[in-house]
């Protein structure tokens, strides 16, 4: 299993500093800050925010963008830019500051195919970028923080087959495998969360490393 280099977050009020104490379930409510839980079920925490506020997905090849580029990059902000499929153009152009999105590792082994982390969006669609030709234009998105454990695509597909989570199967990340900007459907989001476990914050060691 590829290693993910090193943890990172943003600090900020919207993320309790025992976070990693929470139970799983506080744990996803706390990464999804912009909307009402459906279930304030298992201890999980209630959060009003705009109702238009969305979850997305991005697919980066690591060895071109990774997280550990992500989260080494100023203020651990970097541009989204180099896409060219119409659809996820779109997909975009339609994020609003704020928007959170799932950050996924692509690649040719299924191993390495799995979602690292989370950032947000930090500033809303703008022409150009820093690719050379990219098509149109760019978001720039900002580091929140690396999951405790990757959530591999295999996980994910298992889940879907299964029928253990509501919209799964209908998923854009197993329906159109090629599209790399996607909406995630909020129950999808909340799972992926939980089964991530969490984030490491700054200068932290994960519960495993510290019982090693």
């Amino acid at each position: 299993m590829v290693g993910i280099p090193r943890a990172f977050s943003i600090p900020s009020a919207q993320f309790p500093a025992n976070i990693r104490s929470l139970p799983a379930p506080a744990i996803a409510a706390a990464l999804r800050p912009h909307r009402m839980p459906r279930k304030a079920a298992r201890g999980a925490t209630a959060a009003t925010a705009p109702a238009a506020s969305k979850y997305w997905l991005l697919k980066t090849e690591p060895g071109e963008w990774s997280w550990s580029d992500q989260a080494g990059a100023p203020g651990g902000i970097g541009p989204w830019d180099g896409v060219r499929n119409h659809q996820a153009m779109n997909y975009l152009r339609a994020m609003r500051r704020g928007d959170r999105c799932l950050f996924y590792h692509s690649g040719a082994g299924a191993a390495s195919r799995r979602v690292v982390g989370v950032v947000e969006v930090a500033r809303e669609w703008y022409e150009g970028g820093e690719v050379e030709a990219t098509a149109g234009g760019a978001v720039d998105v900002r580091a929140v923080g690396e999951f405790q454990r990757p959530v591999g695509l295999g996980e994910i597909k298992k889940a879907a087959a299964a029928g253990e989570v509501e919209g799964m199967k209908d998923f854009a990340l197993i329906r159109q495998a090629r599209l790399s900007v996607m909406p995630v459907p909020v129950e999808v989001w909340d799972w992926v969360c939980e089964m991530g476990g969490g984030f490491v914050q700054d200068g932290e060691v994960g519960e495993h490393e510290a019982e090693g």
